[in-house]
């Protein structure tokens, strides 16, 4: 069986940022965020990545260089989501199997919430499969409009939803799982007919269904894993959740951190069982720090740096 590939849309500038950064090279937890969503495809057993890179395309490029499964596409002109994937092309158009289409802004993405969506693809023998989260805070994303008997009918954006649509509280994710040779031929196939004058990968699913092919949704993912992160209080509140579950790990591993509240470390740090964090601690980079050690409070340590077994590091 081929193994999927997945592209990833990094072309965009950081406007609501408010930074010269591409957003994708903002880091969380002291991963870049674009590498969070690149781990998330691995998990779902993609073997290949296509960055689509346009805003300061070099820094993108640099900065995911040591990647060997990651290769780029540049879409110089920013003329919608779905010009974005017409940039893969020329490295999808040999691929005989399913590509995963997600945004380079999505760091809570799961790895189990993409394989389900392309188990979804395979069990329904579909063109496409969009990715669905169920959420009552539903306001300004587009609705997952089915039939009478479950299934996918169409996606309706909010500000064209009558009032009964705006009460669907499944949503487009902006994740998807098509068959690939089946996505090119409908972006082929893609008129700019809107207000913007922009290609929109979201006019697929009808191409497809309108040419005879099954386009299904599926309720995969959350809503947590499906909002990008489009300013910088959405990036404190990823990194807030990331953080929360990284010291929750690092907690049932043997560690004590005696106030997780006031307490920043970072995901490449290990610890050793039975050292105690004091509040205050801020931990960052590629941080060892051995067993049996107590650290702060308000210690701040900085990789690279190992600590040994047994130390005791104060402010």
């Amino acid at each position: 069986m081929t193994a999927p590939v997945a592209v990833i849309l990094a072309a965009g500038k950081s406007t609501r940022m408010k930074s010269e950064t591409p957003k994708v090279l903002h880091p969380v937890c002291g991963r870049l965020m674009i590498d969070y969503v690149l781990d998330a495809a691995r998990a779902a057993g993609v073997e290949k990545s296509v960055v689509i890179v346009g805003h300061k395309a070099d820094l993108v490029r640099e900065a995911l260089a040591s990647h060997s499964d990651v290769v780029f596409a540049e879409q110089v002109e920013q003329n919608g989501t779905g010009h974005a994937v017409m940039m893969a092309e020329r490295e999808l158009k040999s691929h005989q199997g399913s590509v995963l289409i997600l945004a380079g802004d999505t760091p809570l993405l799961q790895g189990s919430s993409l394989k389900a969506l392309l188990d979804a693809q395979a069990s329904e023998k579909a063109a496409c499969v969009i990715g669905t989260a169920d959420t009552e805070n539903n306001e300004g994303l587009g609705r997952v409009v089915r039939t009478a008997s479950g299934d996918f009918d169409c996606i309706v954006e909010h500000k064209d939803a009558s009032e009964d649509q705006r009460r669907i509280t499944e949503i487009n994710t902006g994740c998807y799982a098509f068959d690939t040779q089946l996505l090119l031929s409908s972006l082929r196939k893609l008129k700019p007919n809107n207000v913007q004058s922009e290609y929109y990968l979201t006019d697929c699913p009808r191409i497809l269904m309108d040419d005879g092919h099954k386009v299904a949704a599926s309720c995969s993912l959350t809503i947590e894993e499906a909002i990008g992160v489009n300013n910088r209080i959405q990036l404190a509140e990823v990194r807030s959740h990331i953080q929360r579950e990284h010291l929750n790990q690092i907690m049932l591993s043997g560690v004590t951190i005696v106030d997780p509240t006031q307490t920043s470390i970072d995901i490449n740090v290990a610890i050793g069982s039975d050292t105690v964090i004091n509040p205050g601690c801020v931990i960052e980079g590629d941080v060892t720090i051995g067993a049996n050690c107590v650290i702060g409070p308000h210690a701040h340590i900085v990789g690279p740096k190992t600590i040994a077994d047994g130390s005791h590091v104060g402010r």
